[in-house]
């Protein structure tokens, strides 16, 4: 027998959680599929994943983010983009940003990245367009 139920979960934090319950032959099985933050401002955005560990100031390079303070750098595949938040300014362009979560694959290094829409574009790796393309749109 496979009894199965998915909802949302809205807290005071602003977070959003989907999870999965079901029970098969017994045996109840609980996934957590995503938990969404929502801010109204890029300061929050970065603040919040500060205090969840994302500690480490990234910028972007041609080929790889770096930490300059900690001379830590990462290639495309030495990390992944575990949260993201855009933000678009209402009447000024130059307000529009992304803010994204970093974590290298084994998750010892953890950080925040910065970035205005398309601004580095022309001056990235194609592996590190892709990394961030996706995200971005």
């Amino acid at each position: 027998m496979i009894i199965g139920w998915s909802g949302y979960h809205a807290s005071a934090n602003l977070s959003i959680i989907h999870y999965h319950f079901s029970i098969t032959k017994g045996i109840l099985n609980f996934t957590k599929i995503r938990i969404m933050f929502f801010y109204d401002t890029v300061v929050e955005a970065i603040t919040a994943l500060r205090q969840r560990g994302y500690t480490l100031d990234f910028n972007l390079a041609f080929d790889q983010v770096q930490c300059q303070a900690e001379g830590i750098c990462l290639n495309p595949a030495e990390f992944e983009i575990t949260e993201h938040y855009r933000f678009e300014g209402n009447t000024n362009p130059s307000d529009e940003d992304i803010v994204y979560a970093i974590a290298s694959m084994d998750g010892r290094i953890k950080g925040v990245l910065t970035s205005a829409y398309g601004m580095y574009a022309d001056n990235l790796s194609p592996a590190m367009l892709k990394k961030l393309h996706f995200k971005i749109k």
